[in-house]
């Protein structure tokens, strides 16, 4: 059977499973999960680099419910680590979802909540953690978990772990778990660090590698709008005003930039919500859901949340902040353009901030197009209170009202937000 035509039926998977991934509505997969789950159930261990949004989470779930099937219940076979409370959350769900013909059952561990409902989890009947390394660490300190029986892990999200300082804790934890396990690794890059940790943790891995592990999603157009500093939150607010940005998630470099920023937008009528690591896990929840279910058209996130935030149709991400890292800025525009959709990036880079964006173009192998709102006050000067904007309307966009304008020498043939071949095609 042609690849493009193959489907989960053909992958070796218990009917409970295919049952699963039926209700769901999965049919075809991937091409990490067509790639990795094979060699996966067979036992082999797995390096998987793809782009964020391919399907990573299930090609890793599938093998190990697959392989557990059969195991005794009561005992940990399976551990997932992963960086972000939100991720071991939605990780957590989705194994539910796919395990839901199986007695195999999950447990989520993360910061920012009571250890006691964790602590019980552990002790009962889980046969698979999900956990975040800070708050295992914890647990395994205090003698909560037993990872005698250990046949999986999973370090999913490697190259972000990097990102935010967990390796020291991943190694920590690696050195007190069996060697005799399989260990499966997913990355949407691969940093010399992480290279490094998986020939140091993973025995003859089988590399499967989708596409270009260091450039943005495919189906992402990207623009940079140069804008002085001060008027950044100003020039976002009139951004908004185009109805085809439906559903629009912003990130910001530090926790307080994110919370002035969610207030300015809430004072210029635009519903938004902050997400963060100083927000209480209720908080976080509530903020995704509203942003899921449209209640918030506006997200407004650090990066400490960009590997966290697994929502459908978001139509456009903004970089309110252009970040250091070069391979942050790829794992944020990832959260558009997921699944083979398309969606759009908008930098909004200050003179400071130039450098940081060609390190960016150098990473990604092509040049971001610059470019301008005609009829915008760019002048350096603080900025009026924004005019309100309400919400944007159902049942399409407005008529294009800015003509193409080429910015400098930026190329990209004078795309501006508002031009039709910059709009999300859906």
């Amino acid at each position: 059977m042609a690849e493009e035509e193959s489907t989960f039926q053909d992958l070796p998977l218990h009917a409970r499973l295919q049952r699963g991934i039926e209700q769901i509505g999965y049919r075809v997969p991937t091409p990490i999960q067509r790639g990795a789950i094979p060699p996966a159930v067979l036992g082999r261990d797995i390096i998987g680099t793809s782009q964020t949004g391919t399907g990573k989470t299930a090609a890793f779930l599938l093998p190990i419910l697959e392989r557990l099937l059969d195991q005794p219940p009561g005992r940990i076979y399976a551990l997932v680590l992963t960086p972000t409370r939100e991720l071991a959350v939605q990780a957590e769900r989705f194994l539910r979802q796919l395990a839901g013909h199986t007695p195999l059952r999950g447990v989520a561990v993360y910061g920012g909540v009571g250890m006691a409902d964790q602590e019980r989890g552990l002790a009962g009947r889980a046969e698979i953690v999900i956990a975040t390394p800070g708050r295992l660490l914890d647990h395994m300190q205090r003698g909560h978990v037993d990872f005698r029986a250990l046949k999986i892990l999973v370090l999913d999200e490697a190259d972000r772990m990097l990102d935010m300082g967990f390796l020291p804790d991943v190694r920590r934890i690696l050195s007190q778990l069996p060697r005799e396990r399989q260990t499966l690794l997913f990355s949407a890059t691969m940093p010399p660090e992480v290279v490094r940790l998986s020939r140091d943790f993973l025995r003859d891995p089988k590399l499967v590698q989708v596409g270009e592990t260091t450039v943005a999603a495919v189906g992402v157009s990207h623009l940079a709008l140069p804008v002085p500093a001060q008027r950044k939150a100003g020039l976002l607010v009139e951004l908004l005003r185009d109805a085809m940005m439906t559903s629009v998630l912003v990130f910001t470099r530090t926790k307080h930039r994110a919370d002035h920023l969610g207030r300015q937008l809430e004072h210029a009528g635009i519903p938004t919500a902050v997400i963060h690591g100083n927000r209480s896990q209720n908080q976080r929840t509530a903020a995704l859901e509203g942003f899921r279910s449209a209640r918030h058209r506006v997200l407004v996130a650090t990066d400490i949340a960009a590997r966290g935030i697994d929502v459908k149709d978001v139509s456009h991400v903004v970089n309110f902040d252009v970040p250091h890292e070069p391979e942050t800025y790829v794992h944020r525009v990832g959260r558009t353009a997921r699944a083979q959709q398309r969606g759009d990036a908008y930098t909004l880079v200050s003179p400071e901030e130039e450098e940081d964006l060609r390190r960016i173009e150098r990473l990604i192998g092509m040049p971001i197009p610059r470019s301008t709102i005609p009829g915008f006050d760019y002048r350096a000067r603080d900025a009026p209170a924004p005019r309100p904007v309400g919400p944007a309307p159902r049942g399409g966009g407005r008529p294009n009202r800015y003509p193409p304008r080429r910015y400098g020498s930026g190329g990209g043939g004078g795309r501006t937000p508002r031009s039709p071949q910059f709009r999300r095609r859906r």
